[in-house]
């Protein structure tokens, strides 16, 4: 079955895998992106709209007649590691309005597994540095959970350039359990993402994701 899904952050390197698996197996997107000229797919199942994400407006015009939507938003690292900008809660605030608004009910999102307790003191310091964006990815996590949207959060571990797409998924936990080691590709991220979409499937639900 063929989708019409709408993508906030595509031009990022989770959102570029999106589009390319996508495409392949026959859907039809939206790339929602502040910078058109950063997003270098050009197909004919896919069509562009400038637009910023954190304009719930702007992006509830854009949604009529989509299936679902599709979060892979986040922050520049330099801006995760200062703390800048809260673009995760931000940004999930405006699309579950922006959802609303346009009666569009299916939404995926890309979170973090540092969000799973565990992992030992390495893991432990990664929390540290990054605490305020992972402060920000609580925020949206709760903003979404606490939606009347058919949700999915998925938490991937650190990702990784790899042609590999394949993943393992567990409810409430990563399949491998919180370690330094953990890693996936961000087109198994992408992988996920669409065969979550198809099958309709972890509605509701919080997924860890590894290789």
């Amino acid at each position: 079955m063929s989708l019409r899904l709408l993508v906030v952050g595509a031009s990022g390197r989770t959102g570029r895998a999106l589009l390319e698996l996508g495409l392949a197996r026959g859907h039809r997107f939206t790339a929602f992106v502040r910078s058109p000229e950063k997003l270098p797919q050009r197909h004919a199942h896919l069509s562009v709209v400038q637009g910023d994400p954190l304009d719930g407006e702007a992006l509830a015009r854009a949604l009529p007649g989509h299936d679902a939507v599709v979060s892979a938003l986040g922050p520049r690292p330099s801006d995760a590691l200062r703390g800048r900008n809260p673009v995760l809660s931000t940004g999930a605030a405006s699309t579950v309005a922006a959802m609303g608004a346009a009666a569009v009910q299916r939404l995926a999102v890309v979170s973090a597994a540092l969000l799973f307790p565990g992992g030992g003191p390495l893991v432990g310091l990664g929390r540290f540095l990054l605490r305020s964006h992972i402060d920000d990815t609580r925020a949206m996590e709760n903003t979404i959970q606490h939606s009347d949207l058919d949700w999915t959060l998925v938490r991937p571990p650190r990702l990784v350039d790899s042609p590999d797409a394949t993943y393992r998924a567990e409810v409430d936990q990563l399949p491998s359990g919180m370690r330094v080691s953990a890693w996936l590709s961000w087109k198994g991220v992408a992988a996920f993402l669409l065969d979550s979409l198809e099958h309709d499937l972890y509605r509701g639900r919080v997924v860890g994701i590894c290789h």
